[in-house]
């Protein structure tokens, strides 16, 4: 225990220079003895690195020398420049190496799964910028006490990170449209909530093109014990829209100078910043998407909560800031703080672009530090309703047919985008390693121009003074599959339920709308061919609704606008569905007027007929006899009672497969 806290005083004493940053990563094997492998130990490329900075991770006998050597620095109050081992020394030496520290600081508490995980064996080296990338790795490669050595290979937003400052205006035929119980005055300018195809947004507005949160918020608006971490550009915590949201963390730490209140600025090692130049405002956006509601201004988010105190919480886990981009050394070290933060949730709207990795295999080998680091944030159990953390990324901009990586490892979830016509964007990427869509919207193409975009809150620092505006991107879809699964661990905490991790994303991916039955052969105006997305967007676009009713235990039925549906029941009566004899369909006056039911719901040939005229949700409640065809009295020997709750979801195009989910 001494030496640990000893490491914890080396770790905050190390003087390093902050990362600049850029990104790539990746892993690989070697070791050996006097001949020595080296090309095998050299994970990734030069292309696009840092200069003058490479991350090495050392075999586990170096460890105690470096960590020797490392005590002996912080007792001088100097910055660890060498290793103690003779042969690494030789080449930090001829590399005039003028820091050498652990990526991921000694952690206290979780010093203990974070040397289980293999993450205390990392080690980032600065140097001078002039010497020569390639051939410094080279040599390090071909010390037999170093395993991998890993570029600085920069990430990119997923997004174009263009803003166009909200203006309000009056002709937005949503205004009358719109219905929720939250105040925020701007709500009815947010398609991708409630979509009711305003022609002010676009004439191609499609009603129910969204991710049907008004009724989600009837049952659940957001806990406050499920914290998601906006791993991005920093968020800017004083917003008058996102304050109430913030994480405040109750420890700050002196590593990190007691000023990690809301998070930290790991791309500058600093407090969290939001105007600087190069600055776009892409995190405060995305932070608003997940986590604003009914505070009687601005916007609405997905979790926010009811303007109560409660709500998801946002830590702001910063790897872009200013003229700095993120890399694997910052982009690691934000995640690894998330998980040991409380983080339950990780939001990335960001990546490496799409067709550089195509396999998960490369991911890992490599992005070997970024893939340990995301591993370790799954692992932990930050929230009483999950076994695990959700990682949710981007799946990119390129409209390439495959996700960029880390979002196209088969357990991260990546997010694609579609626009408020129904189709996917013309930006996304889609295909292989895509999992689910949710509004991104386009800003450009459309006939309503950024307002077909996605609206939510801004850095008035860097967009002209306006506290809202408009983005375009898989990144601003990300965030509302972010918002969807914290709204269903707060409902789950709320029921007193906890899943697997694999439970919990099988419910979210399979709390969707179809999209396919849109993507025939005909093009719109930024798409040729829209046939080409289809069967490639996902499992389809995530609903929010649909996900609390799965944790309530209340299946789904998807019914199609305007057209009677006749719906077999089999799934949830039985195999005999059809031949049951029903006596009762109940469904309130309310929710008939709400969905455009003119003619009661009934019972024909065995299947539910139905016909909805409007976007929407609502339950109804379905009864049988099991046994007989008449229920059993005092006077008469009959059947049992049996009744099913449903929640009907009508969308203006219905499932091919008949209508269940």
């Amino acid at each position: 225990m001494h030496n640990k806290t000893k490491l914890l005083i080396f770790a905050s004493l190390l003087l390093a220079a902050c990362s600049t940053d850029p990104m790539q990563e990746i892993p690989n094997r070697g070791d050996s003895a006097p001949e020595i492998e080296t090309s095998g130990k050299i994970c990734n490329t030069s292309d696009d690195a840092v200069a003058g900075s490479l991350i090495v991770k050392f075999g586990e006998e170096a460890i105690p020398s470096l960590e020797q050597n490392a005590l002996n620095a912080a007792k001088t109050r100097s910055a660890l420049t060498r290793s103690g081992i003779e042969s690494v020394d030789d080449i930090l030496n001829d590399l005039h190496v003028t820091s050498l520290e652990r990526v991921f600081p000694e952690a206290g508490e979780h010093e203990a799964r974070t040397r289980a995980a293999g993450l205390h064996r990392w080690y980032v080296l600065r140097f001078a910028s002039e010497e020569d990338l390639d051939k410094a790795a080279e040599r390090l490669a071909g010390v037999a006490e170093i395993s991998k050595v890993q570029f600085r290979t920069r990430l990119y937003r997923a997004s174009d990170c263009k803003t166009y400052p909200f203006q309000a205006t009056a002709n937005g035929q949503t205004r009358a449209l719109v219905t929720a119980d939250f105040n925020d005055p701007n709500l009815f300018w947010q398609w991708h909530y409630i979509n009711n195809a305003d022609q002010a947004i676009a004439t191609t507005s499609q009603a129910g093109v969204d991710i049907n949160v008004a009724e989600a918020w009837k049952l659940t608006a957001g806990n406050p014990e499920v914290i998601v971490a906006i791993v991005d550009e920093g968020v800017k915590y004083t917003h008058p829209d996102l304050a109430a949201n913030m994480w405040i963390n109750p420890n700050p730490s002196p590593e990190y100078k007691n000023q990690d209140i809301h998070g930290w600025n790991f791309a500058a090692d600093g407090s969290i910043s939001w105007g600087q130049k190069g600055d776009s405002g892409h995190g405060t956006h995305v932070a608003g998407t997940v986590a604003v509601n009914n505070n009687g201004i601005g916007v609405c988010g997905v979790a926010g909560g009811t303007g109560k105190g409660d709500g998801v919480r946002l830590m702001s886990c910063q790897i872009f800031s200013g003229d700095l981009t993120g890399d694997a050394l910052v982009s690691s070290r934000a995640v690894k703080y998330a998980a040991d933060h409380g983080a339950s949730i990780l939001q990335c709207s960001w990546g490496i672009k799409a067709g550089i990795y195509t396999s998960d295999n490369m991911f890992i080998k490599q992005s070997p530090m970024d893939y340990e680091a995301l591993q370790y944030f799954a692992a932990q159990k930050n929230c009483e309703a999950l076994d695990g953390g959700l990682i949710i990324f981007s799946a990119g901009n390129e409209s390439t047919a495959m996700s960029g990586y880390p979002a196209g490892y088969r357990d991260y979830i990546s997010v694609t985008s579609f626009s408020p016509d129904y189709l996917p964007a013309n930006y996304t990427n889609y295909g292989s390693g895509c999992n689910i869509a949710a509004p991104g919207g386009e800003t450009s193409g459309l006939s309503g121009g950024e307002k077909a975009g996605v609206l939510s809150t801004l850095c008035s620092e860097t967009s002209n003074g306006a506290d809202y505006g408009y983005m375009q991107g898989t990144s601003m879809a990300c965030p509302h599959v972010s918002g969807v699964a914290a709204l269903g661990l707060s409902y789950a905490l709320e029921k007193g339920k906890r899943y697997s991790l694999d439970e919990f994303k099988t419910m979210l991916l399979t709390s969707v709308n179809e999209i396919d039955s849109r993507l025939g052969e005909g093009s719109k105006a930024t798409i040729a061919d829209v046939s080409i997305y289809r069967g490639k967007m996902g499992t389809g676009i995530t609903d929010a609704y649909q996900l609390l009713m799965q944790i309530e235990g209340t299946p789904c039925l998807q019914v199609a606008l305007g057209e009677v549906q006749l719906i077999p029941l089999t799934q949830h009566f039985g195999q005999g569905a059809e031949d049951l004899t029903y006596t009762d369909i109940q469904m309130s006056a309310k929710d008939m007027e709400k969905l455009g039911i003119k003619a009661a719901p009934k019972m024909y040939n065995g299947k539910l007929m139905i016909k909805c005229t409007k976007p929407g949700s609502a339950k109804i409640k379905v009864s049988a006899i099991a046994g007989g065809t008449k229920p059993g009295t005092g006077v008469v020997m009959g059947g049992m009672v049996i009744t099913k709750e449903f929640a009907v979801i009508a969308r203006s195009a219905g499932a091919a497969n008949g209508g269940w989910l």
